[in-house]
């Protein structure tokens, strides 16, 4: 069984920045990919940063330059460092990892925490 637990969110003024977590624990083989997601109210959740094992990361133009996903091995967890924040930005940001457990293959979704970037 793999849990993926969320943190970082919170209120940001326009400018400021944040590092969103996903750790994961679980039976976990390793993670293959990695990938930040997010809604706002009234929209399709959209995909924010995706990268996988030996490749390069991807962004959505509207973060480019200012978010970088990242992780860290030896604690199975995933960052998304998000600078420049802007109020466009406020959603709900899910963290969405590919992971080899010692018996399946699948890619498991976060719970979801709250960026509300205001003044």
């Amino acid at each position: 069984q793999v849990q993926l637990v969320e943190s970082g969110g919170g209120l940001v003024q326009p400018g400021g920045s944040l590092r969103l977590s996903c750790a994961a624990s679980g039976s976990i083989f390793n993670i293959y990919g990695m990938a930040w997601y997010r809604q706002a109210p009234g929209k399709q959740r959209e995909l924010v940063a995706l990268t996988t094992n030996g490749g390069s990361a991807n962004y959505a133009d509207s973060v480019k330059g200012r978010f970088t996903i990242s992780r860290d091995n030896v604690n199975n967890t995933v960052y998304l460092q998000m600078n420049s924040l802007k109020p466009e930005d406020t959603a709900v940001y899910y963290c969405n990892l590919g992971i080899h457990t010692n018996t399946r293959t699948s890619w498991y979704w976060g719970q979801g925490t709250q960026v509300t970037v205001s003044s």
